[in-house]
Protein backbone atom coordinates (compact mmCIF):
# COMPACT_ATOMS: atom_id res chain seq x y z
CA UNK A 1 0.00 0.00 0.00
CA UNK A 2 1.24 3.15 -1.09
CA UNK A 3 -0.14 6.51 1.00
CA UNK A 4 0.42 9.90 -0.10
CA UNK A 5 -0.27 13.04 1.80
CA UNK A 6 -0.94 16.16 0.27
CA UNK A 7 -2.81 20.03 0.66
CA UNK A 8 -4.86 21.32 -1.67
CA UNK A 9 -6.40 24.52 -2.65
CA UNK A 10 -3.83 26.49 -0.31
CA UNK A 11 -3.56 29.82 -0.82
CA UNK A 12 -0.64 30.39 0.01
CA UNK A 13 2.57 27.81 0.12
CA UNK A 14 2.27 25.45 2.50
CA UNK A 15 -1.07 25.71 3.30
CA UNK A 16 -4.09 23.94 2.35
CA UNK A 17 -7.07 20.78 3.23
CA UNK A 18 -4.87 17.80 3.97
CA UNK A 19 -6.06 14.67 2.18
CA UNK A 20 -4.26 11.15 2.07
CA UNK A 21 -4.38 9.22 -1.35
CA UNK A 22 -3.68 5.50 -1.06
CA UNK A 23 -2.69 2.98 -3.70
CA UNK A 24 -2.52 -0.64 -4.35
CA UNK A 25 -5.08 -1.11 -1.31
CA UNK A 26 -7.38 -4.53 -1.74
CA UNK A 27 -9.46 -4.11 2.06
CA UNK A 28 -13.18 -3.48 2.18
CA UNK A 29 -14.90 -0.75 2.95
CA UNK A 30 -14.82 -1.85 6.65
CA UNK A 31 -11.11 -1.45 6.84
CA UNK A 32 -10.76 1.47 4.84
CA UNK A 33 -13.34 3.42 7.27
CA UNK A 34 -11.17 1.99 9.70
CA UNK A 35 -8.17 3.46 7.92
CA UNK A 36 -9.55 6.67 7.95
CA UNK A 37 -11.02 7.10 11.26
CA UNK A 38 -7.31 6.17 12.71
CA UNK A 39 -5.21 8.76 10.14
CA UNK A 40 -7.61 10.96 10.82
CA UNK A 41 -7.14 13.84 7.72
CA UNK A 42 -10.23 15.42 6.47
CA UNK A 43 -10.45 12.85 3.74
CA UNK A 44 -8.71 10.10 2.18
CA UNK A 45 -9.23 8.80 -1.47
CA UNK A 46 -8.25 5.04 -2.12
CA UNK A 47 -7.39 4.68 -6.28
CA UNK A 48 -8.62 1.24 -7.31
CA UNK A 49 -7.41 0.11 -10.68
CA UNK A 50 -9.36 -2.24 -12.61
CA UNK A 51 -9.12 -4.97 -14.59
CA UNK A 52 -10.62 -2.92 -17.77
CA UNK A 53 -7.68 -0.12 -17.29
CA UNK A 54 -10.57 1.94 -15.28
CA UNK A 55 -9.68 3.66 -12.49
CA UNK A 56 -12.23 3.99 -9.75
CA UNK A 57 -11.86 6.38 -6.85
CA UNK A 58 -13.44 5.36 -2.98
CA UNK A 59 -13.46 8.38 -0.29
CA UNK A 60 -13.93 8.14 3.05
CA UNK A 61 -14.19 10.57 5.68
CA UNK A 62 -13.21 9.86 9.59
CA UNK A 63 -16.71 9.27 10.28
CA UNK A 64 -17.96 8.19 6.94
CA UNK A 65 -17.77 7.22 3.64
CA UNK A 66 -18.69 9.89 0.68
CA UNK A 67 -20.13 9.78 -2.97
CA UNK A 68 -17.87 12.93 -3.60
CA UNK A 69 -14.77 14.26 -2.34
CA UNK A 70 -12.95 17.26 -4.96
CA UNK A 71 -10.13 17.92 -2.44
CA UNK A 72 -9.29 14.49 -2.30
CA UNK A 73 -9.66 14.23 -6.43
CA UNK A 74 -7.78 17.19 -6.55
CA UNK A 75 -4.69 15.44 -4.47
CA UNK A 76 -5.83 12.31 -6.41
CA UNK A 77 -5.18 14.37 -9.89
CA UNK A 78 -1.98 15.20 -8.32
CA UNK A 79 -0.54 11.22 -7.95
CA UNK A 80 -1.91 10.54 -11.57
CA UNK A 81 -1.06 12.92 -13.69
CA UNK A 82 2.23 14.47 -12.87
CA UNK A 83 4.18 11.33 -12.72
CA UNK A 84 6.75 10.68 -15.07
CA UNK A 85 4.76 9.40 -18.17
CA UNK A 86 1.25 10.17 -16.58
CA UNK A 87 -1.52 11.58 -19.66
CA UNK A 88 -2.53 15.30 -19.51
CA UNK A 89 -6.09 14.49 -19.13
CA UNK A 90 -7.78 11.12 -17.62
CA UNK A 91 -11.23 9.81 -16.40
CA UNK A 92 -12.25 8.55 -13.21
CA UNK A 93 -15.07 7.26 -12.19
CA UNK A 94 -16.85 7.61 -8.49
CA UNK A 95 -17.20 4.39 -6.17
CA UNK A 96 -20.57 5.17 -4.48
CA UNK A 97 -22.07 6.87 -7.55
CA UNK A 98 -20.28 5.95 -11.04
CA UNK A 99 -19.99 9.44 -11.48
CA UNK A 100 -17.62 10.26 -14.07
CA UNK A 101 -15.04 13.28 -13.63
CA UNK A 102 -12.41 14.23 -16.14
CA UNK A 103 -8.99 14.90 -14.51
CA UNK A 104 -7.22 17.87 -16.62
CA UNK A 105 -3.41 19.24 -16.21
CA UNK A 106 -2.62 21.98 -17.88
CA UNK A 107 -1.13 25.18 -17.67
CA UNK A 108 -3.00 26.71 -15.32
CA UNK A 109 -2.77 23.53 -13.29
CA UNK A 110 -4.75 20.74 -11.78
CA UNK A 111 -8.72 20.85 -12.31
CA UNK A 112 -11.55 18.17 -12.02
CA UNK A 113 -14.05 18.24 -15.03
CA UNK A 114 -17.62 17.39 -14.01
CA UNK A 115 -21.35 18.27 -14.65
CA UNK A 116 -23.92 19.65 -12.18
CA UNK A 117 -26.26 16.51 -10.59
CA UNK A 118 -29.57 16.76 -10.16
CA UNK A 119 -30.63 18.29 -6.48
CA UNK A 120 -33.06 17.09 -3.95
CA UNK A 121 -36.19 18.77 -4.39
CA UNK A 122 -36.70 20.43 -0.89
CA UNK A 123 -39.11 23.08 -0.12
CA UNK A 124 -37.54 24.84 2.33
CA UNK A 125 -39.57 27.00 4.77
CA UNK A 126 -38.50 30.44 5.35
CA UNK A 127 -37.75 29.67 9.56
CA UNK A 128 -35.19 26.72 8.17
CA UNK A 129 -31.83 29.35 7.67
CA UNK A 130 -32.41 31.03 10.91
CA UNK A 131 -32.84 27.49 13.08
CA UNK A 132 -29.87 26.03 11.43
CA UNK A 133 -27.57 29.10 11.96
CA UNK A 134 -29.32 30.05 15.30
CA UNK A 135 -30.03 33.35 14.49
CA UNK A 136 -32.28 35.49 12.82
CA UNK A 137 -31.30 35.51 9.68
CA UNK A 138 -31.38 38.39 6.56
CA UNK A 139 -30.38 36.53 3.59
CA UNK A 140 -29.06 38.37 0.44
CA UNK A 141 -31.01 35.83 -1.68
CA UNK A 142 -33.19 33.41 -1.10
CA UNK A 143 -31.66 29.65 -0.42
CA UNK A 144 -30.93 27.10 -3.09
CA UNK A 145 -29.46 23.55 -3.20
CA UNK A 146 -27.43 22.73 -5.94
CA UNK A 147 -25.33 19.52 -6.66
CA UNK A 148 -22.15 18.97 -8.66
CA UNK A 149 -22.51 15.23 -7.08
CA UNK A 150 -22.67 16.02 -3.13
CA UNK A 151 -25.74 18.39 -2.85
CA UNK A 152 -26.19 21.30 -0.82
CA UNK A 153 -27.70 24.31 0.99
CA UNK A 154 -26.10 27.44 -0.55
CA UNK A 155 -27.14 30.46 1.95
CA UNK A 156 -26.05 33.69 1.02
CA UNK A 157 -25.35 36.73 3.61
CA UNK A 158 -24.59 40.14 3.30
CA UNK A 159 -20.74 40.34 4.27
CA UNK A 160 -17.69 38.95 5.54
CA UNK A 161 -18.32 40.25 8.76
CA UNK A 162 -21.90 37.95 9.12
CA UNK A 163 -20.09 34.74 7.54
CA UNK A 164 -17.37 34.79 10.42
CA UNK A 165 -19.55 35.59 12.99
CA UNK A 166 -21.94 32.36 12.33
CA UNK A 167 -22.41 29.70 14.95
CA UNK A 168 -24.31 27.60 13.40
CA UNK A 169 -26.29 24.50 15.30
CA UNK A 170 -24.77 21.59 14.21
CA UNK A 171 -26.51 18.83 15.57
CA UNK A 172 -29.95 20.63 13.46
CA UNK A 173 -28.02 20.93 10.63
CA UNK A 174 -26.60 16.86 10.30
CA UNK A 175 -30.25 15.86 11.04
CA UNK A 176 -32.02 18.08 8.61
CA UNK A 177 -29.09 17.06 6.25
CA UNK A 178 -30.39 13.62 6.72
CA UNK A 179 -33.86 13.94 6.36
CA UNK A 180 -33.45 15.73 3.34
CA UNK A 181 -30.20 13.59 1.85
CA UNK A 182 -28.40 17.11 1.92
CA UNK A 183 -24.69 17.35 2.86
CA UNK A 184 -24.69 20.40 5.25
CA UNK A 185 -25.08 23.90 4.59
CA UNK A 186 -22.54 26.37 2.81
CA UNK A 187 -22.74 30.09 4.10
CA UNK A 188 -21.04 32.36 1.74
CA UNK A 189 -21.20 36.49 0.50
CA UNK A 190 -19.79 37.93 -2.38
CA UNK A 191 -16.46 39.96 -1.10
CA UNK A 192 -15.46 41.34 -5.38
CA UNK A 193 -16.29 40.68 -8.78
CA UNK A 194 -16.65 36.80 -9.24
CA UNK A 195 -15.01 36.71 -5.69
CA UNK A 196 -16.58 34.51 -2.89
CA UNK A 197 -16.23 33.96 0.64
CA UNK A 198 -17.35 30.30 2.27
CA UNK A 199 -18.17 28.04 5.17
CA UNK A 200 -19.06 24.80 5.04
CA UNK A 201 -21.26 23.19 8.12
CA UNK A 202 -21.17 19.42 7.60
CA UNK A 203 -19.54 18.31 11.12
CA UNK A 204 -21.06 17.92 14.58
CA UNK A 205 -17.72 18.70 16.04
CA UNK A 206 -16.74 22.90 15.21
CA UNK A 207 -13.06 21.98 15.40
CA UNK A 208 -13.52 19.68 12.23
CA UNK A 209 -14.98 22.67 10.52
CA UNK A 210 -13.72 22.47 6.59
CA UNK A 211 -10.82 24.82 4.89
CA UNK A 212 -12.13 24.21 1.53
CA UNK A 213 -14.74 22.78 0.17
CA UNK A 214 -14.59 21.63 -3.12
CA UNK A 215 -18.22 20.14 -3.42
CA UNK A 216 -19.73 23.19 -2.58
CA UNK A 217 -17.79 26.04 -4.98
CA UNK A 218 -19.20 23.53 -7.63
CA UNK A 219 -22.43 23.80 -6.39
CA UNK A 220 -21.91 27.24 -5.80
CA UNK A 221 -20.68 28.17 -9.84
CA UNK A 222 -23.29 25.65 -10.86
CA UNK A 223 -26.38 27.78 -9.61
CA UNK A 224 -24.85 31.43 -10.22
CA UNK A 225 -23.85 29.94 -13.49
CA UNK A 226 -20.56 31.39 -13.57
CA UNK A 227 -16.77 31.40 -13.49
CA UNK A 228 -16.08 32.67 -9.73
CA UNK A 229 -12.63 31.83 -6.95
CA UNK A 230 -14.02 30.76 -3.48
CA UNK A 231 -11.43 32.06 -0.66
CA UNK A 232 -12.26 29.26 2.71
CA UNK A 233 -10.23 28.38 5.45
CA UNK A 234 -9.95 31.59 7.65
CA UNK A 235 -11.04 30.35 10.79
CA UNK A 236 -9.61 27.62 10.62
CA UNK A 237 -6.42 29.39 10.10
CA UNK A 238 -5.48 27.61 6.46
CA UNK A 239 -6.51 29.64 3.60
CA UNK A 240 -7.49 28.25 0.74
CA UNK A 241 -8.37 29.74 -2.55
CA UNK A 242 -10.81 27.29 -4.75
CA UNK A 243 -11.16 28.48 -8.43
CA UNK A 244 -13.84 27.31 -10.60
CA UNK A 245 -14.41 27.75 -14.28
CA UNK A 246 -17.75 27.71 -15.46
CA UNK A 247 -19.32 26.45 -18.91
CA UNK A 248 -22.92 25.05 -19.56
CA UNK A 249 -21.60 22.07 -20.49
CA UNK A 250 -18.74 21.30 -17.18
CA UNK A 251 -17.44 22.69 -14.48
CA UNK A 252 -14.19 22.67 -13.61
CA UNK A 253 -12.67 22.99 -9.92
CA UNK A 254 -9.39 23.29 -9.43
CA UNK A 255 -6.44 24.81 -7.13
CA UNK A 256 -2.91 24.42 -5.83
CA UNK A 257 -1.98 20.69 -4.52
CA UNK A 258 1.75 20.13 -2.74
CA UNK A 259 2.84 17.34 -1.29
CA UNK A 260 3.20 17.48 2.72
CA UNK A 261 5.88 16.12 4.88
Amino acid sequence: MNVHLLKCFGAEPGGGNAALVVENDDSGETGRQRFARERNVSACVFIDRQADGGIVLDYFYPHTRSPLCLHATLAASHVLLTAPGAPATLTVTTAMRGQALHLLRSAQGLFIGLAPQPAPAVAIERYVPSELMGQHMHLASPPVIASVGSPKLLLEVADRTTLRALRPNLELIADWSALHKVSGCYAYCRTGESEYEGRNFNHLDPALEDSATGVAAGALAAHLQQSLRLHQGHLTQQPCLIQVQYSAHEIRVGGMVQRST
